[in-house]
């Protein structure tokens, strides 16, 4: 009856709206500077309103001057300033204003609705409309409905409460034998069978009754499968899980749980609390963890001689009701993202610390030149000269982190082809007797390279281009770090399916502590005499991207003291010379 009685008078209020082509008209009248006669208009404009159910409509300009009405019997309001709140809350904040009153003179309920009316030209308020209706149709038809309603429902509950009297005494006896065999159900026996009396709905329940015996049976033993696949589901899941009861004791546990947490048999953590399990008494109870209050936590393990790092993940177990009976945590190995994550704030670090010293340098000298260096002739230019390094070596060093960082989101083609791979590498260290034959500084260092390769052509799949910049970079190192007078030498075999280069030097060498690390970004072994020779540390990080984009592998060998020995291994498949024959003539 509520929602009858709402959507009646929603009905109602949609149907006394004034049509929006007369609430522009009466804003432009009210808009008008000739009162009188934008009065008559108005008034004009409210006599061909056609709407019965509307009692009065009232039309206040901007001033809350009463400027029309509707009603005859009130034409004297006209001209006067109107007293009603709703109409100048309404003029006030441009807003719609409905409300339902009561008239104790008369027992009256009317609608009020007072609507703002806005200047098209320029959205000013120039008024407000206030319409009143009378609610006693509305509430009239409502009573009358709400008789019918009342009517039928007495009658149906009479007729309704006579047929529950009569079958109920045809259920009684039937249903009484249904109880006997539910109750057997529930005990666990389902031999015993409800006889079938009829097709009618009593004899239908008779039959869903005996299928229930049987469907719960089944359930049952579909209940022990699942509950054994689940168990076996556990036993192979790539993250660890404890289950532990309302108290945090532990209850379940798999076996990878167990090789996370380092223990061997089962029984050492089941009835345990789960914070001595996982080491976090010190910072976390129970209850801070069934009630949700921490929900993911990082677990270092190291402390325990494990050195992993678990992701654990907190759950509750609740019933529908919302009670709590335990706590399921989930552990997941993730040294390897904390180790990257470690990796990436360190080569964030790396990156401003190796722009920071060329910078500071080239503030250094420039404010030198600034305080008047840039008169002296002979110190000027050296001045300049350092800056165009230091300049030059950021160019490069931004350079190569473009390069690394289009690897890294393997944006970065490669433009494959087969070469023979004994004369790209004679090429490359052509060029490089090349300098040293042109080389006429007597100060510079002086160097020899020597070469062993194979006789055999053997054809590789690289891109020429990148791989000649892994060449560089390597020969490059071992003439920075070699001495004066050095041998370089440079080696090609095949293996069975491999394709080995190597190019060793007479340096320094590299400490064995520092190997692992050496093709690392921004990583030097003696970071003072590389960032003095121009390096950007980042070399050797770029051949071995390059290396393993073309599906090779590259590392080092040294002897601190002795020199180093860098090996780029390539993927290699032979060819016979009837192969590329079959392939020309495939052409």
């Amino acid at each position: 009856m509520r929602q009858l009685e709402h959507q009646n008078l929603n009905t109602f209020k949609q149907t006394i709206e004034l049509p929006s082509y007369v609430d522009n008209s009466l804003a432009e009248q009210l808009a008008r500077s000739d009162t009188k006669k934008a009065n008559k208009q108005i008034n004009q404009i409210l006599s061909e309103v056609n709407n019965n159910n509307i009692s009065e409509i009232r039309v206040v300009d901007s001033k809350s001057v009463v400027r029309g009405t509707s009603n005859a019997d009130n034409r004297g309001a006209i001209g006067q300033k109107t007293t009603d709140q709703a109409i100048k809350a309404t003029l006030l904040n441009n807003r719609s204003h409905t409300e339902n009153l009561y008239d104790n003179s008369n027992h009256t309920r009317y609608y009020v609705n007072v609507i703002p009316l806005v200047d098209n030209s320029n959205n000013n308020v120039v008024g407000a409309v206030y319409l009143r209706a009378s609610l006693e149709s509305v509430y009239s038809n409502i009573n009358n409905i709400t008789f019918v309603y009342l009517s039928a429902a007495m009658i149906t509950i009479v007729l309704s409460l006579i047929l529950a009297i009569i079958i109920s005494q045809e259920i009684t006896r039937p249903i009484e034998e249904m109880r006997k065999q539910t109750l057997r159900i529930a005990r666990g026996d389902y031999s015993g069978q409800v006889k079938v009396l009829g097709n009618d709905e009593l004899g239908q329940l008779a039959g869903a009754v005996n299928n229930l015996s049987v469907r719960v049976e089944e359930a049952q033993e579909s209940t022990d499968s699942e509950r054994r696949r689940l168990d076996s589901i556990l036993s192979h899941m790539s993250d660890g899980v404890l289950a532990t009861d309302r108290r945090g004791n532990v209850t379940i546990v798999n076996n990878m749980a167990l090789q996370l947490l380092g223990v061997e048999n089962e029984d050492d953590l089941i009835g345990k609390s789960i914070i001595d399990v996982l080491d976090i008494r010190h910072d976390y109870t129970v209850r801070q963890l069934v009630n949700s209050e921490q929900r993911e936590m990082i677990i270092d393990m190291s402390n325990s001689g494990n050195n992993l790092i678990l992701n654990a993940y907190f759950s509750p177990i609740q019933r529908e009701s919302g009670f709590v009976s335990g706590l399921v945590c989930v552990l997941h190995d993730v040294t390897s993202q904390q180790k990257e994550e470690r990796e990436r704030k360190q080569f964030v670090s790396n990156v401003s610390h190796e722009l920071r010293t060329p910078l500071t340098s080239v503030r250094s000298y420039v404010d030198a030149l600034s305080d008047g260096a840039w008169q002296d002739k002979e110190i000027a230019p050296k001045f300049l000269k350092v800056v165009q390094d230091e300049t030059d070596r950021m160019i490069r060093m931004i350079n190569d982190l473009l390069s690394l960082s289009r690897m890294d989101a393997g944006t970065t083609k490669l433009n494959l082809e087969y070469v023979n791979i004994n004369e790209l590498f004679n090429y490359i260290l052509d060029r490089f007797d090349m300098i040293i034959k042109k080389e006429e500084d007597p100060k510079k260092k002086k160097y020899t390279i020597e070469r062993y390769f194979t006789k055999k052509d053997l054809w590789v799949e690289i891109d020429t281009d990148k791989f000649t910049q892994v060449i560089d970079n390597i020969m490059n190192n071992a003439i920075k770090y070699s001495p004066d007078g050095g041998v370089i030498t440079t080696r090609l075999l095949e293996t069975h399916n491999h394709v080995i280069l190597s190019i060793t030097d007479q340096g320094l060498g590299i400490p064995r502590k520092d190997l692992g690390r050496i093709f690392d970004r921004f990583f030097r072994v003696d970071k003072a005499r590389s960032r003095k020779q121009g390096g950007t540390g980042l070399g050797l990080a770029i051949s071995k991207e390059v290396i393993n984009m073309l599906g090779g592998q590259i590392w080092v060998d040294s002897v601190e003291g002795k020199g180093s020995t860098f090996y780029i291994s390539l993927p290699y498949v032979p060819y016979e010379e009837e192969d590329w024959d079959d392939e020309e003539t495939e052409k």
